[in-house]
C-alpha cells in the first residue's frame, strides 16, 4: 500500500495557502515566518528603506560572538586580566569582552 503525504504550508498572519519561509534578522537575532506572496510584499516594501541604507554584516563575525577559540590559554588570559585588574572568574567560561581585550593586546 502506498501513501502520499500533503504538506500545505500557510501564511504565518492570515492563514492563506501558498506560503514560503521567509529569514529576516533584527537586533541580532534571527526570525523566520511563513508568508503568502502578498505578505511577502508588504514584508520587504516595509523593509526596503532599511536594506537600501544599511549593509550586510559579515557572517564569519556573527559565528565568532560568544565563542572562544580552544587554542588560547584560559588560565593566561585569567593572569593578564588580573594584572590590568579585570574582574575574571577562577573557573568556567572567560566573558567575551575580556577575551576580546585579550587578544586584541596579543
Amino acid at each position: 500500500m502506498s501513501k502520499s503525504v500533503s504538506v500545505i504550508v500557510t501564511d504565518d498572519l492570515d492563514g492563506s495557502e501558498n506560503a514560503e519561509t521567509v529569514s529576516f534578522g533584527f537586533d541580532g537575532v534571527t526570525y523566520e515566518v511563513d508568508l503568502a506572496q502578498k505578505n511577502r510584499a508588504k514584508l520587504e516594501k516595509a523593509l526596503a528603506p532599511f536594506i537600501e541604507a544599511g549593509r550586510k554584516a559579515p557572517r564569519a563575525a556573527a559565528r565568532r560572538v560568544g565563542r572562544q577559540s580552544a587554542s588560547v590559554d584560559r588560565g593566561a588570559v585569567r593572569a593578564w586580566a588580573r594584572e590590568r585588574g579585570l574582574k575574571v572568574s577562577e573557573r568556567g567560561r572567560v566573558s567575551a569582552d575580556i577575551m576580546s581585550q585579550y587578544e586584541a593586546a596579543h
